[in-house]
C-alpha cells in the first residue's frame, strides 16, 4: 500500500523551481481600476480564461465607471470581483444600491469587503464586518476579506496584532455559518519566510480561511518603494531597500520570481500550506504583470484559442 505524507505519496520529491512556480501562479488573480481597465483594448489578449479581476473602488470613482468596468469584464469572460471599502459607503441604502448594480449589470457574484480608506469615515460603516453582517451579500458565491501579514498599524498601533486577530476570528466564525466561500486577500509583500512563518501561525490558532497572497507585479524599483511605503508595508521593504544599495540591480525592474518560487515550493513540499493562490497588484502596469505571467505558463485566451 503506497504511503501519503502531507497529501502526496511518499518519497515522491516535491516540484521545484519553474514547475513548482507555474503549478502555483494556476488560477492568480489581478486588480485593475476603471482608469487602468479604459487603456486595455482587451483583456482576453492579457489574462488566462475565467480570471479572477478585482476592481479597486478608489474614493471619488463613480459607481457607474465601477459597474461598467465589471460589466466588460464579464462580456470577455472573466470573473469580477469589485471592492467595497466600508469607509466609503454612506449608508445602507447606498451599499444595497452597489449590490443591486453589481449584480444586474454585470452578475457578480464575487466581492473583496474591506474597511479601506480613508481612515475618516464618511457614513455609517467602519468595518468589513459591519458590511459582512448587513445581508447585502446573500447569495454571493464567493467573498474576501483582507489579511495583514506584515500587521496593521492603523488596527494595533501598538504593534500586537491583538484587533487584528480578534477581527480574523470573527470572519473565520463568520465562514462557517455562510454559504459563500471565503478567503483572506494580502497586503503585497516582498519576503517569503515571513509570510510563510505567518500563514502556520494562523492555522495553529485555528484560522483556516485559504489565503491568497498579494504580490507587486514587476515595476522600476523607485515605484515598488514609493508604494510600499505608501501602503505601509514594513517588515519586508528591507528587501528593496537591499536590492536599492546594489548599484548593478538599482536600474533593472523588479519581477517577484525568487519571492513566489521560495513559496511555490514550500506549496509543493506542504500541500496542506495555507496559501491557496496569488494575487498581482500590477504595479508596474497590466500588460507587463500579464507578460510575466505568460513567460511563467499562463496562457492568456488569445494563445489558448
Amino acid at each position: 500500500m503506497a504511503l501519503f505524507k502531507f497529501g502526496r505519496k511518499e518519497n515522491t520529491p516535491a516540484a521545484t523551481g519553474s514547475e513548482a512556480l507555474a503549478t502555483f501562479l494556476n488560477g492568480f488573480s489581478i486588480e485593475v481600476i476603471p482608469r487602468t481597465a479604459e487603456k486595455i483594448a482587451d483583456f482576453r489578449d492579457l489574462l488566462p480564461a475565467g480570471t479572477r479581476v478585482y476592481i479597486a473602488h478608489i474614493e471619488g470613482t463613480p459607481i457607474e465607471d465601477m459597474a461598467a468596468t465589471a460589466r466588460r469584464l464579464r462580456e470577455e469572460g472573466f470573473e469580477p470581483m469589485p471592492h467595497f471599502p466600508a469607509r466609503i459607503i454612506r449608508d445602507k441604502a447606498m451599499l444595497l444600491d452597489w449590490v443591486a448594480r453589481y449584480r444586474g449589470e454585470a452578475d457578480v457574484k464575487q466581492g473583496l469587503i474591506l474597511a479601506g480608506n480613508p481612515q475618516k469615515q464618511l457614513g455609517e460603516f467602519h468595518s468589513s464586518m459591519q458590511l459582512l453582517e448587513s445581508g447585502a451579500f446573500d447569495g454571493f458565491e464567493r467573498l474576501h476579506v483582507a489579511g495583514h501579514p506584515e500587521g496593521n498599524k492603523d488596527i494595533d498601533p501598538d504593534g500586537s496584532d491583538r484587533n487584528v486577530m480578534d477581527a480574523l476570528r470573527w470572519k473565520q466564525a463568520f465562514s462557517e455559518r455562510t454559504d459563500a466561500q471565503m478567503a483572506l486577500a494580502t497586503q503585497f509583500c516582498f519576503e517569503a519566510g515571513p509570510v510563510i512563518k505567518w500563514a502556520n501561525a494562523l492555522k495553529a490558532a485555528g484560522i483556516d480561511l485559504p489565503i491568497h497572497i498579494g504580490v507587486a507585479g514587476p515595476a522600476k524599483l523607485q515605484t515598488l518603494i514609493k508604494f510600499a511605503i505608501a501602503c505601509g508595508v514594513g517588515p519586508s521593504l528591507k528587501v528593496l531597500q537591499k536590492r536599492a544599495m546594489d548599484v548593478s540591480k538599482l536600474l533593472l525592474p523588479y519581477e517577484p520570481d525568487e519571492f513566489l518560487t521560495e513559496l511555490a515550493e514550500y506549496k509543493a513540499a506542504h500541500p496542506e500550506f495555507g496559501i491557496e493562490s496569488v494575487h498581482f497588484f500590477p504595479l508596474g502596469g497590466i500588460k507587463t504583470n500579464a507578460e510575466w505571467t505568460h513567460r511563467h505558463g499562463q496562457r492568456p485566451v488569445s494563445a489558448a484559442a
